[in-house]
């Protein structure tokens, strides 16, 4: 591929967070309608209609009156889906906000051990505390997407063992996209002050839940499972996740932040969403299809691409990196960006890749098909 070729120079920082539509069509000059973005890794048939007319109704008394400070009705809607007490439930302002407060605890529990590649907001929110960390590099070779066994037992082991630690596990992994076997992970929760899981990508993975740990809080005090319901339904604007996990702790963060972290709008999509139990296995089952078939569609197609390979991924989202290794890709995501008006990620800002990696977010058909026309574009010189 011509447009491929090693870095010169100093380049410049990598945005933490994929998906900022705003600040690349003011710097690109368009509007942001005219982008395609495979830097957010967001469901691209959503959100359902049947939310868009719940949340035109919503714009009467949810848009006045203040939201219940204990979110009641929408924690009760998250704790039945998942056959858990609603007081092990705390709604947030996205999945972001929640970690802020994990991050609270991770501080005063003691190191913090971060598999790396990873996502580089875990590190912002023990920045907010003076929390202690370190990476435990990850493998950058698998040949399965999984559910497979956790490569860093022993690793995490050695360093739990000299003090107390606290271990973030992100599964499926970002940006690796790997899927964790729950029985691999199970074993980690004897072993850390506090666990910290992000599940955030878990409901789109096709039999995903079979994997996760939720089944495991009522036995594991310290283990705190985080989701996030933007990924799924495609409502980035809303800011709606929620933590699942003991009683006293959820309690004692709730304690810690702002009057009404979730607006009422969020509310009530989130208890709309979350208490048609039957319409949500339906979505789920369409977005999970989506996963697989168009994932896999992907992945065939950008192997071909020559100067790319894409590894297994379970998500919906693909890591790229560079053939022959250690080529800048940063040439090749200015072109898409500046050229042909496609984002995708910049995984400069995940501990332990450099610009010789980028991640790719999953598209519908006549996205994918307009990623790929670009990419031929772009290795004929065009």
């Amino acid at each position: 591929m011509p447009a491929l070729h090693p870095a010169k120079g100093t380049p410049e920082p990598p945005d933490l967070h994929g998906g900022n539509l705003q600040a690349a069509a003011r710097r690109l000059g368009c509007r942001p309608e005219q982008l395609l973005d495979a830097s957010a890794s967001l469901v691209p048939f959503g959100p359902p209609p049947r939310l868009r007319r719940l949340l035109i109704r919503a714009l009467g008394s949810d848009l006045r009156d203040y939201p219940d400070r204990g979110y009641t009705a929408l924690g009760d809607a998250i704790a039945a889906w998942h056959g858990l007490d609603p007081a092990r439930v705390l709604p947030g302002n996205g999945a972001a906000e929640l970690f802020t407060w994990a991050a609270r605890d991770a501080a005063a529990g003691g190191l913090s051990l971060l598999p790396a590649p990873g996502f580089a907001d875990y590190r912002r929110a023990l920045g907010c505390w003076g929390g202690a960390w370190r990476p435990l590099p990850l493998p950058l070779d698998w040949s399965e997407a999984g559910p497979g066994p956790w490569p860093l037992a022993a690793a995490a082991a050695a360093v739990a063992g000299s003090g107390p630690a606290v271990l973030w596990l992100t599964n499926p992994h970002n940006p690796t996209g790997q899927l964790w076997s729950r029985r691999s992970l199970e074993p980690l929760l004897e072993r850390f002050a506090l666990v910290i899981v992000d599940e955030a990508f878990l409901p789109l993975v096709p039999d995903g839940e079979e994997q996760s740990l939720v089944p495991l809080l009522a036995a594991h005090p310290q283990l705190v499972v985080i989701r996030s319901l933007t990924k799924l339904f495609s409502i980035a604007g809303l800011r709606l996740g929620y933590a699942l996990g003991a009683p006293g702790r959820l309690a004692r963060w709730a304690s810690w932040r702002d009057p009404w972290p979730v607006n009422g709008l969020a509310a009530a999509a989130g208890r709309f969403l979350l208490a048609d139990q039957a319409g949500l296995r339906r979505w789920q089952g369409r977005v999970q299809g989506w996963v697989a078939g168009e994932g896999a569609w992907l992945a065939a197609r950008l192997a071909a691409v020559p100067g790319l390979e894409p590894l297994p991924s379970a998500a919906n989202y693909l890591l790229v990196r560079s053939r022959p290794a250690a080529t800048s890709l940063q040439p090749l995501r200015l072109a898409l960006e500046r050229r042909h008006r496609i984002l995708v990620r910049d995984c400069r800002s995940f501990e332990g890749l450099g610009d010789d990696w980028l991640r790719i977010a999953v598209q519908d058909r006549a996205g994918n098909r307009r990623l790929l026309a670009a990419l031929a574009q772009i290795s004929r010189g065009r």
